[in-house]
């Protein structure tokens, strides 16, 4: 509205226009009316549709409660799907970062943790389990967990044995120890006897003392009586190898004790070391169930290894394979007991270094009060794991240095003559 119609409004209200001005506002008058009316009528009409398309919207004419049902649960189910998309997206990508950083934890290093583990198990095996070779693989897994596993194999005259299966499994570096035995494996005759201080002092085997002879007769009858496995031995049929743990009733340093097996007719794979009584649990009779030693073949470590070959190869975008050849030290079949000593030694100070190891795979066994003693008391030997032909183990009992015997493994003859 223009401020020249506003004027004469008020003059039209103030009686101050003559009749024909009076006329003209009038008639602009109705015709405002017309419009007000007209729009009036265009609002109501947009109220009305507006009404019927909100009506239309919230009641779908020809949808049944059946259908509304049917939309209501296929939204669900795409609500859920996509909600389980996003979660396996995440744990794939969660573990495929995870296997990487597995891979580079253990595999790190030169050697890498994995090569360390490895070696520490194997010798933590070797000084613990008599007659026990564990061939180690090993298997890298997501969430910094590593399996280190194998096959535990025993020498039986001629042939290797499986009696079980080894694992290991890592977490973070920390152990937890799986042996599952074959329900054929003689574990019960895994047991030495040590000897006691008149056994000590007893004379070797050449003595010619009838009195030292008749006294190892007497200690070898009354070990016949604990075992009874003389007489075991002697009902196995002769077309048969066995697996014997024997007792000596005098101390061996490792050389001289190799050298009374070298004209026998059977092998000493496993020799037990004198650790001092062990009266952590009592046991002030002699009767050594847990027993310390090595094997007559040692379990090399890493850097026992004298390399003359080196190379890599890249695999994948963050791993490589090593490959190298090399021989490690010789070994007198019947000789080189100092070599022997010095790797029995390493293996236990190994452990110290992997204490967490040494306490699940050697778990009855203390690793430093066993070095101390050896240590300062040298490498002695009280016993063996022997193998070879029934007949000449049952001879054994004859061996004035021999005090008691336990049969372990048997199995048809595999020998060579």
């Amino acid at each position: 509205m223009s401020e020249d119609f506003k004027q004469r409004l008020k003059d039209y209200e103030d009686g101050k226009l003559s009749d024909e001005e009076k006329m003209e506002v009038e008639r602009e008058i109705e015709k405002l009316e017309e419009y007000q009316t007209y729009v009036n009528e265009l609002m109501d009409q947009a109220d009305a549709d507006n009404n019927k398309r909100a009506h239309t919207t919230s009641k779908p004419s020809g949808l049944s409660p059946k259908k509304e049902k049917r939309i209501v649960r296929r939204g669900k189910w795409k609500a859920r799907f996509s909600n389980t998309l996003t979660v396996l997206s995440a744990f794939l990508a969660i573990s495929i970062i995870s296997s990487i950083l597995t891979a580079l934890f253990y595999g790190m290093g030169d050697p890498s943790r994995n090569d360390k583990y490895r070696d520490a198990i194997a010798s933590a095996i070797s000084i613990s389990h008599p007659n026990i070779d564990v061939s180690l693989n090993s298997q890298g897994k997501v969430f910094f967990m590593q399996e280190v596993y194998g096959d535990m194999k025993k020498r039986v005259g001629d042939d290797r044995v499986t009696v079980g299966e080894y694992s290991v499994n890592f977490l973070f570096g920390l152990p937890s120890v799986k042996e599952d035995w074959n329900g054929l494996s003689t574990r019960n005759s895994q047991v030495f006897q040590r000897p006691d201080g008149k056994s000590e002092a007893s004379a070797p085997s050449n003595a010619k003392n009838g009195s030292d002879q008749q006294s190892a007769k007497e200690s070898k009858a009354a070990s016949t009586a604990k075992s009874g496995d003389w007489s075991r031995l002697k009902k196995l049929p002769e077309g048969t190898v066995a697996e014997a743990y024997v007792s000596f009733n005098r101390f061996f340093s490792t050389d001289e004790l190799l050298k009374e097996f070298e004209n026998l007719d059977m092998e000493a794979i496993w020799f037990a070391v004198d650790t001092g009584p062990d009266k952590r649990f009592g046991g002030n009779d002699g009767i050594i169930s847990d027993p310390v030693g090595f094997p007559a073949m040692p379990v090399w470590h890493h850097d026992d290894l004298t390399v003359t070959s080196y190379g890599e190869e890249k695999r994948g975008w963050f791993g490589k394979v090593k490959f190298s050849g090399g021989h490690y030290p010789p070994l007198e079949a019947y000789g080189d007991g100092e070599l022997r000593n010095e790797h029995f030694m390493k293996s236990l100070r190994l452990l110290q270094k992997y204490e967490l190891i040494a306490n699940r795979v050697a778990p009855f066994i203390d690793i430093d009060a066993s070095l101390a003693y050896v240590e300062q008391h040298g490498i002695q030997l009280y016993g063996a794991v022997v193998t070879g032909p029934v007949k000449e183990l049952l001879a054994l009992r004859e061996v004035s240095w021999v005090q008691d015997l336990r049969v372990g493994e048997v199995r048809l003859w595999n020998w060579s003559e």
